[in-house]
């Protein structure tokens, strides 16, 4: 063994230790050409993180891509992708790891340009520090108060004010004291902990590593030696908190639960409680891959082993200390990264620590114009805007306000179609509904219903373009279904705007809302033990989806009524396809909005292939395969 590695027995005061030499999570942004890449670069350079043969490619990519001139651009250190070579800009974000002997380093390199608001707030999510550039020459920009909103948003409280090119304007103490003064005035009321200003020329190194003796007003440490002994650590005691990742069971002998540690520490012997249960039990064991530990801190992946047997699932959290709330509801800020809009009502996935649940943006509080800090209204968001929403979750889950924990406050939603992320979270107020709203228990059920009614339940959902037949064929298998004595009740897209939602107009988000309420209409008639026929165009996938899931395993059949759109104009039964061709009805769909058609339906109509009653006849045989007539 060699005499450097800790053993067994030290082996915790070794990990405190490194805990405390530190790793610094920091990113870079400012606007576009401000010198971010270039100070990374330096940064590497000066601290001896480049190889020789990496110094003498760098020199070569400097002749053929640089824009120094003759000398090094330390700007190609980072900037790998080669669209960025070529535009001369960071396109994406750049991460990259260095070490010193007082620290270690992981350093975000974050886009400039105002399209890539989102890469900067993806760099800024794991960030304890950023550093902010500003061009001297220029001052502070509408992306430099772009950037610090953002940053601020994302919880980040320590700020290095970089004023660089400090070279380009004489290394003027004056002008750095005015870029300084301004900076502190624009973001006084972003609550930073901390805020240094720093005068840097990048590209030569001045304040980089070593003092410069062309900056002999400024006394304060160099870019370096402050990014070393900068405390960005949370004096606040936290309590113990793990989401649980998985549950580990390899044989019958073992059960633990695997995680990360978010908060706090813990040690055998301790008290933990289910978060969503309340359930306590004792620490049996802390199990890592190198062995058991005494303890285990913030940051490290560990398996839990009880001494009780207790009802834990992944995504799941353990905690100590003062309990974590528990709800379905909460208000957050959100960048949506989409280039598809947000519209409320619309379900995605919530991810939230380890737990994944169904979210919905209930409503736009309001949306914040990061130019200039000031609130407005807003129907929807488009890709990079910033608002304060309020959310709601399928499933009540562990949750706090993203000051106070950014794993339990932090979240990304994600789109059900293309599993993409979309927006990333950050939770302000956690509603109080754990004890207020329950489900009241009804001793007449679902099951009792379906029996009384010799039938199982379930929601029959038409599908198709506006008179593809839908309402037609849901007719007659209705009329089929109490003909053979079967309690149905069928909802209708027009009927159901004559009342219920008589409020909504036919803007996409107000046709998300449509389905949202027919959804769950349908399923409180699902619960009455009915068979339910839905007939509603519901262009959306990710709507149906949605609606889908409200529902049991078995109980929601999609039948796509398949028509061609030249077909259906033709028909034009309530000449609808006229007016809108004449441009008389905005967002119709299948002319001037579209409509994605089922995936796999359970039934598929094809309805030129055979008349409405020989449809609507093979739609009843299909629920009479699937058993919904047994009693």
């Amino acid at each position: 063994m060699n005499a450097d590695t800790p053993t067994t027995s030290s082996l915790d005061s070794f990990l405190i230790e490194q805990a405390q030499l530190g790793l610094l999570r920091f990113l870079t942004c400012g606007s576009v050409d401000d010198g971010k890449s270039t100070l990374i670069g330096r940064l590497l350079h000066e601290a001896g993180q480049i190889l020789d043969d990496q110094l003498a490619t760098l020199e070569k990519d400097s002749v053929r891509h640089g824009t120094t001139g003759e000398e090094i651009d330390f700007a190609l250190l980072v900037d790998g992708l080669e669209a960025e070579r070529e535009q001369g800009i960071t396109i994406d974000v750049a991460y990259r790891f260095f070490t010193t002997n007082r620290r270690r380093f992981m350093v975000a390199d974050t886009p400039g340009h105002e399209q890539y608001t989102r890469n900067m707030a993806t760099g800024a999510a794991n960030a304890d520090l950023a550093v902010l550039l500003v061009d001297a020459r220029h001052g502070l920009m509408t992306q430099t108060r772009r950037h610090a909103f953002v940053v601020s948003l994302m919880g980040i409280r320590h700020v290095v004010l970089a004023v660089n090119k400090i070279d380009l304007v004489d290394f003027s103490e004056a002008r750095y004291e005015e870029i300084q003064a301004q900076f502190a005035d624009m973001v006084k009321n972003l609550g930073f902990a901390s805020i240094k200003a720093i005068p840097i020329s990048a590209r030569f190194g001045d304040n980089i590593t070593v003092p410069s003796h062309r900056t002999p007003w400024y006394s304060g440490p160099t870019m370096l030696d402050y990014l070393e002994t900068v405390d960005v650590s949370d004096d606040t005691a936290k309590p113990f908190r793990m989401p649980v990742q998985w549950v580990s069971r390899p044989d019958h002998t073992f059960r633990g639960y695997a995680g990360t540690v978010a908060t706090g520490s813990i040690r055998p012997g301790e008290r933990i409680a289910v978060a969503s249960s309340g359930v306590g039990a004792t620490v049996k064991r802390i199990v890592t891959m190198d062995g058991d530990r005494d303890v285990a801190l913030q940051g490290d992946a560990i398996t839990l082993v009880l001494a009780e047997e207790v009802d834990i699932s992944r995504g799941d959290v353990v905690t100590t200390g003062a309990a974590v709330a528990v709800s379905d509801r909460f208000d957050a800020n959100l960048v949506w990264l989409s280039e598809a809009p947000l519209y409320p009502s619309r379900s995605y996935l919530l991810k939230l620590g380890a737990a994944t649940v169904a979210g919905t943006v209930t409503r736009i509080l309001h949306r914040v114009d990061i130019n200039t800090y000031e609130h407005g209204g807003a129907d929807t968001l488009k890709m990079n805007d910033v608002a304060h929403v309020s959310v709601t979750l399928g499933t009540a889950i562990a949750v706090e306000a993203y000051a106070g924990d950014k794993d339990l406050g932090g979240f990304i939603l994600i789109d059900r179609m293309t599993n993409s992320t979309v927006a990333v979270g950050m939770v302000t107020r956690v509603a109080d509904t754990g004890g207020n709203i329950v489900w009241q228990k009804q001793e007449v059920d679902k099951a009792a219903r379906a029996i009384q009614k010799h039938q199982h339940p379930a929601t029959i959902w038409f599908t198709g373009l506006s008179g593809a037949g839908k309402s037609t064929i849901a007719n007659l298998v209705e009329q089929k279904l109490h003909a053979i004595g079967r309690h149905t009740f069928m909802l209708d897209g027009d009927n159901v705007r004559h009342g219920l939602n008589r409020d909504l107009g036919f803007s996409e988000a107000d046709r998300i809302e449509n389905i949202r309420r027919a959804a769950e209409a349908a399923k409180l008639m699902v619960e009455a033990g009915l068979i339910v026929l839905v007939s509603f165009i519901s262009p959306y996938r990710s709507d149906r989806t949605a609606a889908r899931e409200l529902h049991a395993q078995g109980e929601f059949l999609e039948v796509f009524v398949d028509t061609p759109v030249d077909e259906c104009r033709r028909r034009d039964p309530k000449g609808l396809y006229k007016r809108a061709d004449a441009g008389l009805i905005p967002n119709f769909t299948g002319v001037s909005a579209p409509y994605e058609a089922p995936i796999n339906p359970e039934i598929h109509l094809d309805t030129t292939s055979a008349p409405a009653d020989v449809l609507a006849e093979r739609v009843v045989e299909e629920l009479r395969a699937r058993g919904l007539f047994a009693t």
